[in-house]
């Protein structure tokens, strides 16, 4: 472990489960703080750690409101623990700002695949992502577009940051629901639609050439290859 490994916090009041993560996390390299419940885990989580364990079920205020609080002043990832493993649940989770949803008794390494998931492109050089002329900054989730800024709500962000992260790829609906929401993807929903046409609006209305591209009976691209070829 180095001090410049990124940081997990786990809010979790079964000393077992937090024992047993906070090892296998050290294990793979990552710096590890815990937290037994939510009062002392939402201080501790406001003092901007890289990512968060959080379990629904904590003493004082449980996970459910210690997101919410949390999404008011921060982005940092969220992955919520629960034994609660009905839809409605995972629904009000995710819509609450939890990035991920990992329901107990689950494989450790699910949970550390998801980490990995959550945190790829932590090393400063990936921070600045570019894609044709729109720059994404991961440090302060600063957008522009022709140097333009891009003012994106949370979702917003997370979704052009996956496309960006994955330019020039065709992405199912499924796909991106995953990527983004970190769920899988609830059927018949048009969330994805919805989120596509308000990323359209903002990041292709104004510019030329367009770069969210639909692809009939396939999903969503951001196609940057044509854009460059052009500029060139």
């Amino acid at each position: 472990m180095v001090d410049n490994a990124p940081l997990i916090l786990i809010i979790e009041d079964d000393e077992q489960i937090s024992r047993v993560v906070r090892l296998e996390l050290e294990h793979e390299g990552y710096r590890v703080e815990t937290a037994s419940d939510g009062l002392i885990g939402l201080e501790r989580a406001l003092h901007a750690p890289d990512l968060v364990i959080l379990d629904l079920m904590l003493p004082k205020i449980d996970g459910l409101e210690l997101c919410r609080r949390l999404r008011v002043k921060s982005e940092v990832p969220i992955i919520m623990l629960t034994a609660r493993d009905g839809v409605a649940d995972r629904i009000q989770g995710l819509d609450l700002g939890a990035d991920d949803y990992l329901v107990k008794p689950f494989a450790i390494e699910e949970l550390l695949a998801r980490v990995r998931v959550r945190l790829r492109g932590h090393s400063p050089q990936d921070q600045i992502l570019r894609a044709a002329d729109i720059q994404l900054n991961r440090d302060t989730h600063e957008v522009t577009r022709a140097n333009q800024r891009i003012p994106l709500t949370g979702k917003e962000y997370r979704l052009l940051e996956f496309l960006m992260l994955h330019q020039n790829k065709v992405h199912t609906r499924d796909e991106l629901f995953q990527g983004v929401w970190g769920s899988d993807f609830l059927g018949g929903s048009n969330l994805i639609d919805v989120y596509i046409r308000y990323l359209r609006g903002k990041i292709d209305e104004r510019f030329e050439p367009k770069l969210i591209v639909t692809v009939r009976g396939v999903g969503y691209m951001l196609r940057t290859d044509e854009a460059t070829a052009t500029a060139e």
